[in-house]
């Protein structure tokens, strides 16, 4: 009798539990920062859920993973229901955990992105070819614009990669050799100093004070742009009920028109609106697809 007791109560317990889970909106963030990245989260996912009552969403969440791994688990799981991301790490979760995309996502005003790939202007470096046998500066491995995009564009001048161990390591003759600064600014600090001899992240970056001072600026030079990328997607799980999706996709795509979204998109990395996957935007994301493989391909 006792253990029919525990056992009623278990299961009332885990239907409790469900229940809870089907009344709450989930946004994830992989985060080296987790109290920062909730201050942006957070709005956007109460804004959003204030647009669903009549759907028996009441509440949102917010949950950090430590890395891509666990968040894909997270995704995998149905813990998390709901990911902004720039377009390799959305690529990854998409391959790995399935996860649908739904937005573009104009982050910081911006739709769209590139790379530069920079040098001092007394250097000598004015191509890409010339970086054989010299060390280029990423800022780290999970970046679109400052690891996977500057990678294939290396990769697609036949010319051979090698992570060293620091700027001060020598790349062999045959090969350019790569390190991660951590920071942006630290990349334009290590090429302004010399330390290395070109550095790349996105054309945003280069034209930021604090990520590359004008100081520095005035003696580097571009010596080439790669083609421009989505700046970031939103995607949410695969097993998401599809009336929620849809009304996620008309809440964001009507958040710019809406004088009650506007502290919200503020604090959603300064987003100015979301707008549909286009055929052009499609074409951009199998061409991301097939840049990631192949990197992955090649420095695995």
């Amino acid at each position: 009798m006792r253990f029919r007791l525990l056992l009623c109560l278990l299961f009332c317990a885990l239907a409790l539990n469900v229940q809870a889970a089907q009344d709450v909106l989930v946004i994830g963030k992989v985060s080296s920062n987790p109290k920062k990245h909730y201050r942006y989260l957070k709005p956007m996912a109460d804004y959003a859920v204030s647009k669903m009552g009549d759907l028996g969403i009441k509440r949102a969440k917010v949950l950090m993973a430590r890395n891509n791994k666990q968040m894909i688990g997270y995704l995998r799981s149905g813990k998390v229901d709901w990911v902004t991301e720039t377009i390799f790490n959305a690529l990854i979760f998409q391959k790995k955990a399935k996860a649908q995309f739904i937005l573009r996502k104009w982050k910081k005003g911006v739709p769209e992105y590139h790379t530069v790939f920079f040098t001092r202007k007394d250097s000598g470096i004015n191509t890409l070819a010339q970086l054989k046998g010299k060390v280029i500066a990423f800022e780290d491995p999970g970046s679109s614009t400052a690891f996977f995009l500057p990678a294939m564009a290396l990769l697609q001048t036949n010319l051979e990669l090698l992570e060293l161990g620091s700027p001060r390591e020598q790349a062999p003759k045959d090969r350019v050799g790569y390190v991660f600064s951590r920071q942006e600014i630290n990349t334009s600090t290590w090429v302004h100093k010399g330390l290395v001899n070109a550095g790349a992240y996105n054309n945003l970056d280069w034209e930021k004070e604090d990520h590359n001072p004008g100081l520095f600026r005035k003696d580097m030079q571009i010596i080439y742009q790669t083609k421009p990328y989505p700046r970031a997607i939103e995607l949410v799980r695969k097993d998401l009920d599809a009336v929620i999706v849809q009304r996620l996709k008309e809440v964001l795509l009507n958040a710019h028109n809406d004088p009650d979204a506007s502290a919200a998109l503020r604090a959603y990395q300064k987003t100015t609106k979301f707008d549909e996957l286009t055929p052009d935007i499609l074409m951009k994301l199998d061409n991301a697809r097939n840049v990631l493989q192949q990197v992955q391909d090649s420095l695995n």
